[in-house]
Formats: C-alpha cells, sequence, structure tokens
C-alpha cells in the first residue's frame, strides 16, 4: 500500500552492518537460479529453482519434527528470495529502517538481533504451522524485527514514502503511522476486513511475530529516554572523553578566595 523511501533520522557512524546484510542477500539472490529465469521459465528451470527452495529454506515440518539440521535451514532461509519482487522490498525497508537501529544497538548487537529476530520468526511460524512442508525463504522475519526496534525508538521520524494508488505521490508522515499501518496490513483479520486478500505464499504470522519481538526486545533492553533511544556501549564505538574540569584555585589560599585566577 505505501512504498518508504527515506526518512529524516541521521546516524552517528557508518552503518556497516545494514548495507553488508542488503549486499550479501543481493549476492546470494544473484548467484541461484531464479534471479535470471525469466518471466515464464521452462519446466527444468522450475524444477531447478522449486529444488534451490527447498535445499536452502526453511521447512517447518522439518524443524519441529527433529529430521534434518535444526539451526542451518533457519539461517539460510534468511539469504534467499523467492523473486525479485521479494528480494527489492525486503532490501528497501532494512535500507531505510535498519542503519538507525543498528546505530543505537552497534554494529555487533545488531547484526545478532538481526539473525536471532530472523531465527524466531521462522521458529514462531512453524509452531504456528506445525504441518507446513512448503519452504520458508527470505529476510521478512528478521527485518520485521529491524521494524519492530525502529517503531520504539523512533516513533515520531519523518518518513517520506510513495503512495501507489494516488500515482506514487510522495508523502511525509511520522514512523508510527507508517510502520503501524504496515504491521496491521499482515494481520489476515485485517486483512479480511477491509476486503484485501493476503497472498497464500506470504508468511505472515512470521512477519508478526518478529515485529512483536523486535519492539518487545528495544523496550526492556534498550529503553528510550527523555531525549531520544538509549544506546548500549559496544565494542565498535570509541571511549568517550573524560569529563573536562576547571580546576578551583581559589582553595589554594584561603587568604585570597577568588584566586588570582579568577576570571
Amino acid at each position: 500500500m505505501v512504498i518508504p523511501i527515506h526518512d529524516r533520522n541521521p546516524v552517528s557512524r557508518a552503518s556497516v552492518v545494514t548495507y553488508g546484510l542488503i549486499i550479501a542477500n543481493v549476492v546470494v539472490f544473484l548467484s541461484g537460479p531464479i534471479a535470471f529465469a525469466g518471466l515464464d521459465p521452462d519446466a527444468a528451470r522450475k524444477a531447478r529453482e522449486n529444488a534451490y527452495l527447498y535445499h536452502y529454506g526453511a521447512i517447518p515440518a522439518q524443524l519441529l519434527n527433529g529430521h534434518g539440521n535444526p539451526v542451518l535451514p533457519v539461517f539460510t532461509a534468511m539469504f534467499v528470495h523467492a523473486g525479485w519482487i521479494h528480494l527489492l522490498g525486503n532490501m528497501l525497508f532494512l535500507y531505510v529502517f535498519g542503519n538507525n537501529v543498528e546505530d543505537v544497538l552497534g554494529r555487533v548487537h545488531f547484526l545478532a538481533f538481526y539473525i536471532v529476530g530472523g531465527a524466531v520468526s521462522t521458529y514462531a511460524f512453524a509452531w504456528a504451522n506445525p504441518t507446513a512442508t512448503g519452504p520458508l525463504v527470505g529476510a521478512s522475519g528478521a527485518i520485521a524485527a529491524v521494524l519492530g526496534a525502529y517503531i520504539y525508538l523512533f516513533p515520531q521520524a519523518k518518513v517520506t514514502l510513495l503512495v501507489p494508488f494516488l500515482f506514487f505521490l510522495p508523502m511525509r508522515v511520522p514512523a508510527w503511522l507508517v510502520l503501524g499501518l504496515w504491521f496491521v496490513m499482515q494481520l489476515p483479520e485485517f486483512q479480511q476486513t477491509i476486503g484485501v486478500a493476503g497472498s497464500t505464499d506470504v508468511a505472515y504470522f512470521a512477519h508478526v511475530s518478529g515485529f512483536v519481538l523486535g519492539l518487545l526486545y528495544v523496550a526492556l533492553v534498550i529503553g528510550r529516554g527523555p531525549s531520544g533511544p538509549a544506546r548500549l556501549p559496544s565494542a565498535d564505538a570509541p571511549p568517550a572523553p573524560p569529563p573536562l574540569t576547571t580546576p578551583d584555585y581559589r582553595s589554594a589560599d584561603p587568604e585570597d578566595p577568588y584566586g588570582q585566577y579568577h576570571r
């Protein structure tokens, strides 16, 4: 319904992890069989695409029944996408909102947060769909955790977005409105209420669980003070300089309470 393209929310350091994750996702997609399949792939290519998704995707039924590796497919599935729209949509949201969350958490913390958010949302979807045998792929669950963190940390940040049904008219609105709308659009009940048919190929529950996880995590662990989000010290941040102090020369001579260095 809306396409965010920019936020007015500067960062204090380069967003190395955010951009690295975007590059990694693009490289993995370009190296797979789906990137250059065309609009109407033949049967042989389609079979290779399905084999690729099943090999690297996370299959809910297998995650819960104890067969196979319970960790590796959850990780690889975060970097596999089912098409260009799937990839570009995810990377756009990560590009717009990921850098500020990385700035608050720090690089190593943000990377761990991203991976854990993707893993937890994948298992949440598996628990909600224990008999599903289709492959779950994409970075949506991890990025949903980033969105949940962002809406808590920066609810009033101004986000520029395009509105397709208004001929892509650019608008600037607060982040809570953009991401709040995104969140409710992931709820099947809301989709039915407004008469929008949700895609059966989209793991909406993974989006919802990732978003809630990210929001609760930063609310409980990071917090937000009156002047903005708290920032935890991290290994990649330079140490803070010691505070400047002005020496008190008055104590040097009791007979001269103001001191000869008084200004």
